[in-house]
């Protein structure tokens, strides 16, 4: 059973919080009313509403701090905020609605377009909330749930659980920032062979950390995961050091505080495919063969990904496990290294391109033409090299990424 909301009407105006309340209580809501002024949003705390409808007319302008007070506070941020104003003071206004207000109605609400707006809001906070932060992507609560649709459909999926081995010694090494630079580029390029050599429908989560999964088809899971290391492979060395990427390794205390030379990051993906309704009836079955795969993976070395045979399901050509033994030529460098090492751009500028790049998912070139760093020549000058230096054959990844 779906829980009932609270919601929470401020209003000085009496005959608007009464047929709110009539409205809203009859559609299931629990109603709580408030009428200004609030000393503060302890009683907003207390009460704990899904949602909050301010009308802001009936406030005077110093009230609708309480907005930003709101937003502010940790306990509270979350809680979609919807106001109630009047449209000849909507333009005057405006800055206070930029600075702690979700969505808005025009006065007096039609009740039922003021429900439909609430939904709404309420969805984009669920979804909101259980977003990771820093990628965008999906986590771990709307991924049980979508598992949960995809074993009770019947239909055949693969569940692909991703692993960046040695990023703790990555980020212990070099720091947050480099760290998240790292994350955020491995989801792009998730996100880019998911989207090249899976279905149109394909999720795209990340569980936290260094942690992503991916569910496809059983016939998908083999080609994107790897074009998946091929592109992980090829770029991520370029988060280290010129002198730590050519050695291979970085010297590093591992789990045990030992000091040890510790291989650059590579990827381990655990792959469960669901061929029938016979076998992985909960999300349970699937994490206890996830984990038992990715164990096995971890201790081996290089970027790597195996499926779980025990289903019967064996792919043409099948092997026990895919490893990707093939080094990137010393020759490559993605295009922001090019301009780097030409002196076009800084390193900070860099940074501030490839974070456009991943968000937008436009290609760096363009990016950094968008920011007016480097002209049409430029970009085909060093796309030209890259190509001659690496090949055809890896040109055209090496191009968009």
């Amino acid at each position: 059973m779906d829980k009932i909301k609270r919601i929470l009407i401020i209003s000085s105006e009496k005959n608007l919080r009464e047929v709110l309340s009539f409205c809203f209580d009859g559609w299931g809501y629990e109603v709580f009313l408030e009428e200004f002024p609030l000393a503060d949003i302890s009683v907003i705390k207390r009460i704990s509403p899904d949602v909050i409808v301010v009308d802001v007319q009936a406030a005077r302008k110093t009230q609708l701090h309480i907005c930003q007070l709101l937003k502010d506070d940790f306990l509270t941020a979350y809680i979609p905020i919807i106001t109630i104003i009047n449209k000849r003071q909507l333009r005057q206004q405006l800055l206070e609605i930029r600075q702690g207000v979700d969505d808005y109605c025009i006065k007096p609400p039609d009740p039922l377009d003021l429900r439909i707006r609430i939904e709404m809001a309420l969805k984009r906070a669920q979804y909101s909330y259980h977003t990771n932060t820093l990628t965008g992507l999906p986590g771990a609560r709307i991924l049980e749930d979508l598992v949960k649709e995809k074993i009770a459909s019947a239909k055949p999926f693969s569940f692909c659980y991703v692993d960046i081995d040695n990023f703790k010694a990555f980020n212990d090494a070099y720091g947050y920032h480099k760290g998240d630079q790292a994350i955020m580029q491995t989801a792009y390029i998730l996100y880019r062979s998911v989207k090249q050599a899976g279905n149109p429908d394909d999720f795209i989560g990340h569980i936290g950390g260094d942690d992503f999964v991916f569910i496809t088809t059983p016939d998908k899971y083999k080609p994107v995961c790897e074009s998946f290391i091929l592109m992980f492979d090829a770029l991520m060395p370029f988060h280290y050091p010129d002198e730590d990427r050519l050695h291979g390794y970085i010297i590093a205390k591992d789990r045990t505080r030992k000091l040890k030379k510790l291989p650059l990051m590579s990827l381990s993906i655990a792959v469960v495919n669901r061929t029938d309704t016979k076998t992985l009836h909960n999300t349970i079955e699937i994490s206890d063969r996830v984990a038992e795969i990715k164990g096995y993976l971890k201790a081996q070395p290089n970027s790597k990904f195996m499926a779980d045979r025990r289903n019967g399901y064996v792919p043409e050509d099948d092997k026990l496990i895919y490893e990707n033994t093939r080094r990137p030529s010393r020759s490559y460098q993605p295009l922001g290294q090019i301009f780097v090492g030409r002196r076009l751009i800084s390193r900070d500028q860099l940074d501030e391109a490839l974070r456009i790049h991943w968000k937008r998912g436009l290609a760096l070139g363009a990016v950094l033409k968008e920011l007016g760093l480097v002209n049409d020549q430029q970009v085909a000058d060093a796309l030209r090299w890259q190509s001659a230096a690496v090949g055809e054959h890896s040109g055209s990844t090496a191009a968009e990424v």
